[in-house]
């Protein structure tokens, strides 16, 4: 049996892994609430000839370890290339090459993406390409739910190919750095993924667009439905009516009911919707209400100098690192703008919001907002929002080639050895910002808080289970069964379990948990800890099989119209292959 603290890390690890998968706390407080368990437990049971302040130290080092500076360095970097269009000229190439031939487009497409996330993280690659693709689609090329699943499966094989590609790779390797394994290089595994490629891509670029649906006939009948406040006239004959006598003035298809807040079941001030913007716009002209606060729509006509003749509507999908995740519509504070309505992106197991307006949004949710073209360029940029209807020609910044240098620049030294990816990435962050490439009073847009908390959590709790015993107690369980098996099945087996955490919880955590363990089974084993944390770092970016696995299959849901069925039917298959063929390449990129 194991002692108590290694007991104590297991019942944590599970109880992270557990407010991952319920979804009904934010991935911020299961962290913080991760960190000060450990924090507190370490506190008033201190580990064996250690004082209390030594488990403090463990509990809260993540927030200064090295690989946390990294991580943030490179979301600098990052932003950097997007705000100053430095990926423009690739993304124009793209939708050039569609309009030659859409089998060609899409190839193109998969390999460039593969590429750009080897050193760009995943989310920005995907955020160029989600325009492309559905304008392409609505252009009469291949339908957006046959493509989008498949770009992002090649972003997220890019981003597995290099130490840098995603945080997550970052952490494994940290860890395993922590543990005594020898630092990698920026492409040391480059090789090894690159090799699956070639039995992976034809399977994306052939097989998997066969197995989504074309969602086009769904979406062009049956258009999206937004989740709106209507502020009813103060003289409006609807005034004092019963929410049954509205409903008999509404259009087909709009559904409205009170908000909690109403008298007596009789309509105030305001009254809650659903519908297409179309049918919600003529339900405001007929009840004599507004879609946003008059004072709001007053304000942006007075901001921008327009009459409301000049105002667009446009649609915007929040992205995984947006300001507004969290926030309801009431305490979003966006300025420039009328905020229309909201539509909730489908969340398997983690949907516990109420059909509101005035629920919290979550990544994915797509806003229609009304306001000059100016102001939607700068709200889409400053508040983490994608707009997906159109794509805006936008002029290339004179400093993209600034940006692309110092980029070019600390890849290069990391890659070539001369330094630590820890300072170069911190030297181009610094780059950056000195240069204008990201303004410091907006450095925080380019930080992902709820990244440095998991980050952090991770850490600590990779820590806590290896000092606890608990990661050689599991290493040594796993390995009476591993032991049976030839060291491509154990890379297998560790990738698969790797996985199964991905897809259902985190692969942040996963591989906190995983790496430790991986480490020992190689002791245990007499293998090369080397390829076995490989195999848990590959395993973490396998994560195509579910929605919920990681964020940018969230941020695709609803342009694509996905079902839960759709990323189980094309992702297994190609976890399945990935998995044959990765753990084939360690054993002969190793020979054990």
């Amino acid at each position: 049996m194991p002692e108590l603290h290694a007991l104590s890390a297991m019942v944590i690890a599970l109880g992270m892994f557990y407010g991952f998968i319920q979804g009904k706390l934010r991935v911020e407080i299961v962290s913080l609430l991760t960190i000060g368990s450990i924090a507190l437990l370490l506190y008033f049971l201190p580990m064996p000839g250690q004082d209390q302040y030594a488990g403090l130290q463990l509990a809260f080092e993540g927030f200064g370890h090295y690989a946390l500076v990294t991580i943030c360095s490179l979301m600098i970097m990052g932003r950097g290339l997007v705000v100053t269009g430095a990926l423009d000229p690739a993304t124009r190439a793209l939708a050039r090459v569609w309009q030659f031939n859409k089998s060609a487009g899409l190839l193109f497409t998969l390999v460039v993406c593969m590429f750009l996330s080897m050193v760009v993280n995943d989310t920005p690659v995907l955020v160029l390409m989600i325009p492309i693709l559905v304008q392409t689609a609505m252009r009469g090329g291949m339908p957006a739910s046959k493509t989008l699943i498949p770009v992002n499966a090649a972003i997220l094989i890019g981003g597995m190919s290099t130490t840098i590609g995603t945080s997550t790779n970052l952490l494994v390797v940290s860890i395993a750095q922590d543990l005594g394994m020898r630092t990698l290089p920026v492409f040391h595994f480059t090789p090894i993924v690159l090799s699956t490629v070639l039995i992976a891509l034809p399977y994306i670029w052939l097989v998997m667009p066969r197995l989504l649906p074309d969602n086009t006939k769904a979406v062009a009948v049956e258009s999206r439905t937004f989740l709106a406040k209507l502020r009813v006239d103060t003289d409006s004959p609807m005034r004092g009516k019963t929410i049954e006598e509205v409903r008999g003035r509404l259009p087909a298809g709009v559904t409205a009911w009170l908000p909690p807040d109403a008298d007596d079941g009789y309509v105030g001030r305001r009254v809650f919707a659903s519908g297409t913007l179309e049918d919600l716009q003529e339900t405001a002209r007929k009840i004599s209400a507004k879609l946003a606060p008059a004072w709001v729509l007053d304000r942006v006509e007075a901001d921008s100098g327009r009459t409301a003749q000049d105002l667009i509507v446009a649609e915007m999908i929040i992205a995984p690192d947006s300001r507004l995740i969290g926030l309801t519509s009431r305490a979003s504070g966006l300025d420039g703008v009328a905020l229309l309505g909201i539509h909730h992106a489908r969340q398997p197991f983690r949907d516990t919001r109420q059909h509101s307006p005035d629920a919290p949004m979550k990544e994915g949710d797509v806003l229609v907002v009304m306001g000059v073209p100016e102001e939607l360029r700068s709200i889409a940029e400053t508040e983490g929002l994608l707009q997906i209807e159109g794509v805006q020609e936008v002029a290339r910044s004179a400093k993209a080639p600034v940006a692309l240098a110092i980029m070019a620049g600390a890849v290069g030294l990391a890659s070539l050895g001369l330094v630590p990816i820890a300072i170069s990435a911190l030297a181009g962050a610094i780059l950056m910002l000195a240069t204008g490439c990201v303004r410091f009073d907006r450095v925080g847009r380019a930080l992902s808080a709820q990244v440095i908390v998991l980050v952090a959590a991770s850490i600590a709790l990779g820590k806590f289970i290896l000092v606890s015993g608990a990661a050689a107690w599991l290493g040594g369980l796993l390995a009476i069964f591993l032991q049976l098996l030839p060291p491509a099945g154990v890379l297998a087996a560790i990738m698969v379990f790797v996985t199964l955490l991905t897809n259902f919880a985190s692969n942040t955590a996963a591989a906190a948990v995983g790496t430790p363990i991986a480490f020992n089974i190689a002791q245990q084993l007499g293998l090369p800890a080397e390829p076995l944390v490989l195999a848990v770092l590959f395993g973490c970016n396998l994560c195509y099989a579910t929605p919920v696995a990681y964020q940018t299959n969230m941020m695709i849901l609803t342009e694509g119209d996905y079902r839960f069925s759709d990323y189980l039917r094309s992702g297994i298959p190609l976890v399945l292959i990935m998995i044959t063929a990765l753990s084939t390449s360690l054993v002969y990129w190793y020979d054990i």
